[in-house]
């Protein structure tokens, strides 16, 4: 087998040999009741390359990576690893392998420390007993290569979504694998954190390891892969390299259209009052950083940090979630302070919160209860809801905000991630709010959904609802909104205009390289 030769920092632009495949399939078809998953899908990848795999929600690449990884296994066609029939019977003996699949979902117990964690299965041992010190040693090498840096002996309940994804990738190296695929590996990460992950799979390229990175973020498939399989609806839909390897072309290959252009928008705050105002507000998690901030009524403000930096606490103490410790806070000139989520729903707040699944969505039931469940106290008679009612609110909520479900009664469920967060959406703009909060929201959604969702925000701000987001997603700041305001260890280090705004700027205020008084505080 030939080996690939790249230069010394990996650059996917060095000149190199293509090797044989690594890790092969051929034809691989998958059924589900009511459902052909897989259509004679091939895919190859190539010792020490970054293979991305693209694909709108539901085009199959889930079912994929589990066929690979032997989670799941195929009806039909076939697979190869270092040219040998590859048919593993469990996760477990494709790992052992050399083939480590990465979650989205992370996959961790959270009543175990992160080194118990990385060590699961394979610890080492003496007269029966676990050597604690090994495996410390072993997982804080582990989580070195990744950049992370606390302690290996923290339980992972206590970590943030960010480390705790940390710890699920540190997991996959330390298997030793020869090929690693990442499942939307970003999507809990910190732009930090972004950046030391890409400088691993840079550095695993480079000593010939075979990356299979998914991810729904177009510019991190730009900036890594040396090539890009897009699957449309269970299908090949192509394969892009070198100079096809574009923006256009992914969207193209996966929507089977151009992408549309970027709608234009303009902002300028009037004279009246601001929609929401913050004033020297004091979270619990980060009491002596006063917060000064104001949302202008149809005005879209994003809110830029690193993991930890106090942006989701803000939301959740303004839908009262939480409780501030100082400060004060007005909605349209009047004074707001909210006992709780019912309190600020009554006075016109709503928050979609960053995980839809565990605490935005009754992901067991239908998409009409889904969708009347914030304003159910309306449709009451006595201890019964008016379905009749309910019926009317969930269609009315689907013809508007385009939600695609074969019906009202579908589970909520078994939507793709973009359907379940207009969903969730659709359910808070039931309620008729000024001022929506969202926290991540596009994160676990595709291309094409996303920009269905910044279609629908930047509407809903047309018409006069203000937007307050957080995103982890810098291309998603600088397209969506007007104001980027960031966050640095729970204080507001400045904030930039669209007009000015750029990724360099964000970073060095998100890292606390320029920081800004709070005004009034």
């Amino acid at each position: 087998m030939t080996a690939t030769s790249l230069s010394p920092d990996g650059d996917r632009g060095a000149a190199r040999v293509l090797s044989a495949p690594l890790l092969s399939a051929h034809g691989l078809t998958r059924r589900f009741p009511g459902v052909l998953a897989l259509d004679r899908v091939d895919l190859e990848g190539r010792v020490g390359e970054v293979l991305a795999l693209v694909g709108e929600n539901g085009a199959g690449k889930s079912t994929l990576l589990k066929l690979l990884a032997g989670v799941d296994r195929p009806d039909s066609g076939e697979m190869q690893f270092e040219g040998a029939p590859w048919r593993p019977a469990t996760p477990r003996a494709a790992a052992s392998s050399g083939v480590a699949l990465v979650h989205q979902e992370l996959c961790l117990a959270e009543n175990l420390s992160a080194a118990a964690n990385i060590a699961l299965g394979r610890e080492p041992r003496r007269f029966g007993l676990v050597k604690r010190a090994e495996v410390r040693e072993f997982a804080r090498a582990a989580l070195d290569r990744v950049g992370a840096r606390f302690d290996p002996e923290s339980l992972v309940a206590t970590l943030s979504a960010g480390e705790r994804q940390l710890v699920e990738i540190a997991k996959g190296l330390a298997e030793e694998a020869r090929v690693l695929i990442l499942d939307e590996p970003t999507s809990s990460l910190t732009m930090r954190e972004t950046e030391r992950l890409f400088e691993v799979v840079r550095k695993l390229r480079s000593e010939g390891v075979l990356v299979i990175y998914v991810s729904h973020r177009l510019g991190e498939v730009l900036e890594l892969a040396d090539r890009a399989i897009v699957l449309r609806d269970g299908c090949n839909a192509g394969m892009l390299e070198g100079d096809t390897l574009t923006r256009a072309g992914l969207v193209k290959s996966m929507v089977g259209r151009e992408e549309a252009a970027v709608r234009g928008r303009s902002f300028e705050a009037g004279d009246g009052a601001a929609a929401l105002e913050l004033r020297a507000l004091r979270t619990e998690d980060w009491p002596a950083c006063p917060v000064n901030l104001a949302v202008a009524p149809g005005e879209i403000v994003g809110l830029a940090g690193l993991v930890g930096a106090g942006r989701t606490e803000l939301l959740e103490t303004i839908f009262g979630l939480r409780g501030a410790v100082g400060g004060t806070a007005q909605l349209a000139g009047q004074p707001f302070a909210p006992s709780g989520p019912r309190a600020a729903i009554a006075a016109g707040v709503a928050l979609v919160p960053e995980d839809r699944k565990e605490h935005g969505l009754l992901l067991d039931e239908p998409v009409r209860a889904n969708l009347a469940l914030a304003t159910l106290e309306r449709r009451r008679r006595g201890p019964l809801v008016d379905a009749a009612a309910e019926r009317v609110v969930a269609e009315s909520a689907v013809a508007r905000l385009g939600i695609r479900t074969s019906t009202i009664e579908q589970i909520a469920g078994t939507l793709s991630g973009g359907n379940q967060q207009k969903v969730v959406i659709g359910r808070w703009l039931e309620t008729a709010p000024r001022v929506l909060l969202l926290d991540e929201p596009t994160r676990g959604v595709d291309v094409g959904a996303r920009e269905e969702l910044y279609a629908l925000l930047e509407d809903l701000a047309k018409a006069g609802l203000s937007v307050l987001f957080a995103s982890s997603d810098l291309e998603e700041l600088l397209r969506l909104a007007d104001r980027i305001v960031v966050m640095h260890e729970g204080a507001i280090a400045g904030e930039v205009l669209r007009s000015e705004a750029n990724e360099t700027r964000v970073m060095e205020l998100a890292t606390g390289g320029s920081t800004m008084e709070n005004k009034d505080a």
